[in-house]
This record gives C-alpha cells, structure tokens and sequence, in this order.
C-alpha cells in the first residue's frame, strides 16, 4: 500500500490507531484536524521533508498562528508520519524562547471572572457551568462526569489516558447543582446537556462564553474555557503553596505541566518586588532614625 500520499482511508485507520491507544476524544479530533490541513495544503502531491518544512513556513507566514500553536500543529503531523513510516519527512519545531512570565492580554482575572459571571446571569446553565469550571479546576470535556448519581457523594470520578481521579466537590456547587437538576426535572445521567439531551460540547461552551465578553468587559483573548482552569490553578497554588497536590488535583503527570498554570504576569511579579523592596527600605529607615 502506497504510504506517501496522504488519502481518507489512511486519515481512518490513524484514527483507529489512536482509540486502539485510548487518546481522548478531544485529542483525536485536534490530530486529525491538523492532519486533514496538511492533506490540504498537499493536495495529492507526495509526502517529502521539503513540503513538511514549506508548511511550516506557510503556518508561519499566514500570520495566523502563534509559534506554540505551530509547533502543536507539527507534533500531530510527526505521530501521523510515525503511524505510517514516514519519520524521514519530519519538520524540525519552532525554537521558542520560554517567557518567565504569563501574557497579560491571555491572563484572566478573579475580577474578570465575576464581571463574566453576571454578564450570565440571564443563561442559568452557562452560569452554572462557568462556577463549576472555576470552583473545580476541571477540563470543559469532564462537564460529562457530573451526573445526578455522582452527586449523591459529592465526588466526582474523572476517568481519562489510563488513570482515574476524584474530584472533591464544593458544598454550595453541590446545592446549586442539585436545585438545577430538580428544577429542570433531570433525574438520572448527566446534568449539563442541550435540549436533546446529549452531552453539552467544548465548541458550545466556547462559545457561549465568547458572547459574553463585551457585555463583561472582557478582552476575548481571555475568555476561553481553558482560562477558568488556569485561574483555579493560580488561586488554588496562592493559598496551599502546595504544587504537589495542584498537580494532583488538575490530573497532571508531571509538575512541569502544573508550573506553566500558575505563571503570573510581569505586572504581578513587578508588584511582588515593589512591596519586597519597599519592606526593605522602610526597615532600614526606621533603624536610622533609630540611631539619630
């Protein structure tokens, strides 16, 4: 069978490769979504190393994408090109100089987050989803795991890439939570669903929250559903200054991971510093006048 050309019959059985491998749902879709633009872009022409990098350079000339989002875009392409033999045509990733600090135009505050929430207050489910992301730091996918039967014992179980963890729920998100589903006569299964009572998906929640950024005064460059775990991270580190157990409870394998969520901005680092030093300077000037 011939490997070189990217065809739908070979996207299909890359995708049985990844269920067989237990890759989540969200992950399977933004592989192949990378990888059907890279069929574009090919438009039938046989795989080479030189039209993986002029894709990158094309990625990098559209303007469109940050450096990051490239380089994400190239790891999909990189495992396609391991599942059909192919690592010969592998394009080397963007070279990125790590910054200490967190974007102040991506970085959501607590204040930012209340000003979102009252701009919801006329969506009773999106209001409710937005207190359950950020009181529990989970993924927007896991709002699947809060059925009425979890509720039962205030926990709920998160199951996803090979390991289960709980999830400790908040007294008053569980009030809330059960007062909605009785309000909405759900008795059994899971609790956010559409009017077909499927699941709610990431796009969904995604957008609903994109509405709500100029009625909140918002950037919308912050307000997207991966920001409310990130500030949970960042809220919960503040006050445990515990990244063992923040690692724990946002499900990360590795503390690296866990140490990018709660970056601060250089605003708040600048702060940190101002107050260090204005501590140091007035401890001095008290010794001074001291010794006069």
């Amino acid at each position: 069978m011939q490997t070189d050309i990217i065809t739908t019959r070979r996207i299909a059985e890359y995708k049985a490769h990844l269920l067989s491998e237990e890759k989540s749902p969200h992950t399977v879709e933004k592989y192949l979504r990378d990888i059907r633009a890279f069929g574009l872009y090919l438009d039938g022409r046989p795989l080479t190393k030189e039209l993986t990098v002029s894709y990158k350079t094309h990625l990098l000339e559209s303007g469109r994408y940050r450096k990051s989002s490239i380089n994400s875009m190239l790891s999909s392409i990189d495992s396609f090109l391991c599942f059909i033999g192919r690592t010969d045509c592998k394009a080397a990733h963007i070279r990125i100089q790590k910054s200490p600090y967190q974007p102040e135009e991506r970085s959501l505050t607590k204040e930012e987050y209340f000003r979102l929430l009252d701009a919801a207050s006329g969506n009773e489910r999106l209001e409710l989803i937005l207190k359950t992301m950020f009181s529990t730091g989970i993924r927007v996918s896991e709002l699947q795991y809060f059925t009425v039967e979890a509720l039962q014992k205030s926990v709920i179980r998160v199951s996803g890439k090979n390991k289960t963890r709980s999830i400790i729920l908040p007294g008053e998100l569980c009030r809330q939570l059960r007062a909605y589903a009785k309000a909405h006569r759900i008795d059994a299964g899971v609790i956010f669903r559409t009017r077909n009572g499927n699941p709610v998906n990431r796009s969904a929640v995604w957008a609903e929250m994109k509405k709500l950024c100029e009625g909140a005064g918002v950037a919308p460059s912050k307000v997207f559903p991966h920001n409310l775990r990130k500030l949970y991270a960042r809220l919960f580190y503040e006050i445990s200054h515990d990244i063992a157990k923040l690692a724990d409870l946002l499900g990360h394998s590795s503390i690296n991971t866990t140490r990018i969520y709660i970056m601060t901005t250089e605003s708040e680092i600048r702060e940190h510093i101002e107050q260090f030093t204005r501590t140091i300077f007035s401890r001095k000037k008290k010794k001074a006048t001291l010794s006069a």
